[in-house]
């Protein structure tokens, strides 16, 4: 299983996060560690891909100026950012 981590202290994501802007929520859901974190749940790298290109995709049909922006722009950066996926798409 693949969890990649979004730090509570550098975002105000939450777990709610999927219901307030209506975005995709993770296939296999979401955990929130006892400091706040909220983790993403993955099968394995290729899941993690797929969903980042989901959100990719539902990113560039916002207007710029949405309030989903932000949030959403966090969940893709913190998946591009994983070492894991990193090394999955090398």
């Amino acid at each position: 299983m693949l969890r990649i981590d979004i730090p509570a202290t550098e975002t105000s994501i939450s777990r709610n996060v999927f219901e307030t802007y209506a975005l995709p929520a993770p296939p296999n859901g979401t955990d929130t560690e006892i400091n706040g974190d909220l983790i993403l749940l993955f099968d394995d790298e290729e899941q993690a891909v797929a969903y980042l290109d989901e959100l990719e995709e539902y990113a560039s049909s916002l207007d710029n100026d949405s309030d989903a922006k932000e949030p959403l722009n966090v969940l893709i950066d913190a998946i591009n950012n994983d070492e894991f996926v990193q090394a999955y798409l090398q």
